[in-house]
């Protein structure tokens, strides 16, 4: 597979794309929607809600603070992770954007 040109799409096109990648695993769905029903930090186990290893858990909590969604804090042996609701707003907005754009071309491929 080739390199993806990103230089030549638009800021938010390549953050639209970057956020839909990261969701596209129900793992990290699924912790987001936990995060977002228990509607605070979490200090203890994912393991049990989720129902998948501590590592695998870990490689997801990753790829969901890598691009905004959650952030965490180290306090001695736990770790805590909630929504960073600034950045969580910013996304709702961005894909409510997309998704909110209308076709004018209803005759199109019928």
């Amino acid at each position: 597979m080739g390199v993806t040109k990103s230089e030549i799409f638009t800021d938010e096109q390549n953050e639209i794309a970057k956020v839909a990648k990261v969701l596209g695993h129900p793992a990290r769905i699924a912790i987001i929607q936990h995060l977002l029903k228990i509607e605070s930090c979490i200090c203890g186990d994912l393991v049990n809600e989720i129902g998948l290893a501590q590592p695998t858990i870990s490689q997801h909590l990753k790829e969901l603070k890598n691009i905004g969604i959650i952030k965490g804090n180290i306090e001695g042996t736990s770790v805590c992770y909630c929504i960073d609701t600034t950045h969580w707003v910013k996304i709702q907005q961005t894909l409510f954007n997309l998704f909110s754009q209308k076709s004018t071309n209803e005759a199109c491929c019928k």
